[in-house]
């Protein structure tokens, strides 16, 4: 029977509301590279992501893109048209085989107004996002390609079990990717990273790209804006 496991956001919900917004949800899979919601689109559906990884961007006309965010199990899109009722603002990609549970944005709102806990993270969410756009488009005006692409190395990573002095990104970052999260070019990447893997501050393995030395990454970006919360 479907439920709300794996969704961290509904985890606190009573049995007698939970039972009720399970029968207005509906669950589906995306395959790899899969569209599940276009810019645009009139729908409101607030989509919870069960299992798999999403890619949230923006195209042009003439076919360039930047990448917005990428989300992960137990993230959740789709809430600011629930909010105000206009289209959607970003195109949302599978970027793997993906499981979503997808529910009525009016039953969204219904739950966020009368369950003070769901709206209180959903407001967190919302500042979350809004603070990392605005990070980067404080990097986009102030730093340069290398500069920025350290930033973003260090907000990808996390801490790399047994060396505590390190980080790591994995799985290890694609070029192109990197490229559209900082309005870059993927040959422009590709040199900065074969630069900083010269000077000793990264390294690449299979598992990932290792930041060997995050101070020295953290300095290249704090000389230009201060510090980057990775």
């Amino acid at each position: 029977m479907a439920d709300f496991t794996g969704i961290p956001l509904l985890a606190d919900i009573t049995e007698d509301v939970a039972k009720w917004a399970v029968d207005q949800c509906r669950w589906k899979s995306y395959e790899a590279h899969e569209l599940i919601v276009d810019y645009g689109d009139e729908s409101n559906e607030v989509i919870f992501i069960i299992s798999g990884q999403v890619r949230v961007l923006m195209s042009s006309a003439y076919g360039r893109h930047v990448i917005l965010n990428h989300l992960d199990r137990g993230d959740f899109f789709g809430e600011m048209s629930a909010i105000d009722g206009r289209s959607r603002s970003a195109s949302v990609v599978a970027l793997f085989t993906s499981e979503v549970c997808i529910m009525p944005g009016d039953i969204f709102v219904k739950i966020a107004t009368t369950v003070p806990d769901i709206a209180l993270r959903t407001m967190e969410k919302l500042t979350e996002r809004v603070r990392t756009i605005n990070e980067r488009l404080a990097e986009q005006a102030f730093l340069t390609a290398r500069q920025r692409l350290c930033a973003e190395l260090l907000r990808q990573s996390r801490p790399r079990s047994g060396h505590p002095d390190q980080r790591i990104v994995s799985p290890p970052p694609i070029q192109e990717d990197l490229a559209n999260l900082i309005s870059s070019r993927r040959e422009v990447i590709s040199r900065e990273l074969s630069a900083l893997t010269k000077d000793g501050v990264i390294e690449r393995s299979r598992g990932g790209l290792i930041l060997t030395d995050v101070e020295g990454l953290s300095r290249r970006v704090e000389e230009a804006m201060g510090p980057i919360r990775p």
